[in-house]
């Protein structure tokens, strides 16, 4: 049974008509109208009954689809993959980020280590001499899927960690709970090729495309508190941000 879409069109409005199709499916899929595995009615009936041409309507699928919103599968038709995260750019945790957004997280604990730290990772958070880290990997899930990889360091002088409060807690809810109040952080975004070993673990295939984010959280005293290194699987996860003209 395929799923018959209600989506509003107004020809009267400058956004492109395609466009219009591809804010409403997003929308369903966003709400919860289309969960994941729904099947879509063929892209004519769908053309036909919109009164749209089918070429309008095949470029707003092609659109979906390169989003990572919508697959087209032989035999079966055109499925929703699932709704992306959508994260604004905002100081926050993913675990925070998830949880606002009505997902169910959960956290694998891949890898936890208390170490000196790399001279890189040093200059990241200007640490003093003496001062260790915690360093740890984490996958992190959304609803069972598999989401994002994320690379830690913390400095120590900050905070004490354990595996257990890891597997259990977000990391921004274990450094608040220790009383540090972030004040800004520096983050860069990116794009990646998944990587075999970061493909099993995120259960996609190799070399799909990864969201990359770097980011060093700084606290209200001016410390470098933590930084990490985190992947996502680019078919569930977008930012968000607002542009603002000067």
């Amino acid at each position: 049974m395929s799923a018959q879409l209600d989506i509003p069109i107004d020809r009267s409005s400058p956004v492109p008509l395609y466009h219009q199709v591809v804010q409403g499916i997003e929308q369903a899929i966003n709400d919860g109208s289309l969960p994941a595995g729904t099947r879509l009615e063929n892209e004519i009936e769908l053309a036909q009954r919109l009164n749209l041409s089918r070429p309008t309507m095949r470029k707003a699928m092609d659109e979906l689809v390169r989003s990572g919103l919508l697959v087209r599968k032989r035999g079966v038709g055109t499925q929703v993959v699932s709704s992306q995260v959508r994260r604004h750019l905002e100081l926050s945790s993913l675990n925070d980020d998830l949880m606002r957004a009505g997902k169910k997280p959960s956290t694998t604990l891949l890898s936890f280590s208390h170490e000196e730290p790399d001279e890189q990772v040093k200059e990241q958070l200007q640490l003093p001499a003496g001062v260790k880290v915690y360093h740890f990997t984490r996958l992190r899930s959304a609803g069972g899927k598999p989401l994002a990889l994320m690379e830690n360091w913390v400095r120590d002088d900050a905070v004490e960690l354990s595996e257990a409060s890891l597997s259990t807690h977000g990391l921004y809810d274990l450094l608040r709970g220790a009383g540090i109040n972030f004040r800004l952080a520096q983050q860069r975004i990116g794009a990646a090729n998944a990587s075999t070993e970061q493909a099993k673990a995120l259960g996609m295939e190799p070399h799909a495309a990864l969201v990359t984010m770097q980011r060093t959280a700084v606290d209200d005293t001016g410390r470098n508190v933590e930084t990490g290194s985190h992947v996502y699987r680019a078919d569930s996860y977008s930012f968000e941000m607002t542009l603002v003209h000067r």
